[in-house]
């Protein structure tokens, strides 16, 4: 496992990385997920959802920090609205599938905390694949004393990508919601945690396989766990490609 101070010799192969990221401020993007959207392709109604794209604009900025040295203004640019889509060999439950959903609202992705997010991700893509295009999911799980939530209802899986990365936002009156890394379907894992508020977890999708257990409530009413899944790249429909 690397940590955030030592990206340059992080190994896409075989290390994850798990952060605490002080320098967002959750109480700027938390009461953003309020106004999530149903997932209409699920039952029970207990997952919220919305997803957008982004590039990431590398430009050489006009100043210099002395001879021979070149900063860059990372740029995050919004791509057009698009659908999500997963074969069945990686999604059992939605495997292909087109699904569409709302864009994070506008004034969300001009949050500077949420930018803080995307861009401390790409450091990792830029690492670990050819792509700059990253997909955000911003997701609500919720839970209650008459139904279980599901973080990840398809089980042990793969997506299909180069990268993914686990930033929690919020966990609300629950417990469960473990998250665990294996690599292999059926092997033992090599990480088993509750990610935390600030927590990102960052590793190789096609070295690790991952599931989050389900959420139950600790005391009445509801519960919720908040969370931005990041993939690099996204997972669009073959004709979108």
């Amino acid at each position: 496992m690397q940590n955030t101070f030592q990206k340059q010799s992080f190994s896409c192969i075989t290390d994850y990385a798990l952060e605490i990221i002080n320098a967002v401020d959750l109480e700027q993007i938390t009461h953003f997920f309020d106004n999530l959207i149903g997932d209409q392709y699920l039952e029970d109604n207990y997952r919220f959802r919305r997803l957008s794209r982004f590039k990431i604009d590398e430009r050489p900025c006009r100043g210099s920090l002395g001879k021979g040295t070149r900063e860059f203004d990372n740029k995050i640019v919004k791509l057009p609205h698009n659908y999500l889509f997963q074969s069945s060999d990686y999604n059992p439950i939605l495997g292909d599938v087109v699904r569409e959903y709302p864009e994070i609202e506008a004034e969300l992705i001009k949050q500077k905390d949420f930018k803080k997010i995307i861009l401390e991700f790409y450091e990792f893509c830029k690492l670990c694949s050819q792509f700059n295009e990253i997909a955000v999911h911003q997701i609500r799980t919720i839970t209650s004393e008459s139904n279980i939530g599901e973080p990840a209802p398809e089980g042990v899986h793969q997506d299909g990508v180069d990268l993914v990365g686990i930033f929690c936002v919020n966990r609300e009156n629950i417990t469960g919601g473990v998250t665990k890394l294996s690599q292999s379907k059926n092997g033992s894992p090599v990480l088993t945690k509750i990610l935390n508020p600030g927590e990102f977890l960052v590793f190789a999708d096609s070295q690790f396989w991952h599931y989050t257990s389900p959420i139950t409530t600790k005391s009445t009413g509801t519960g919720v766990r908040d969370v931005f899944v990041l993939t690099c790249p996204g997972l669009l429909p073959p004709a979108a490609k």
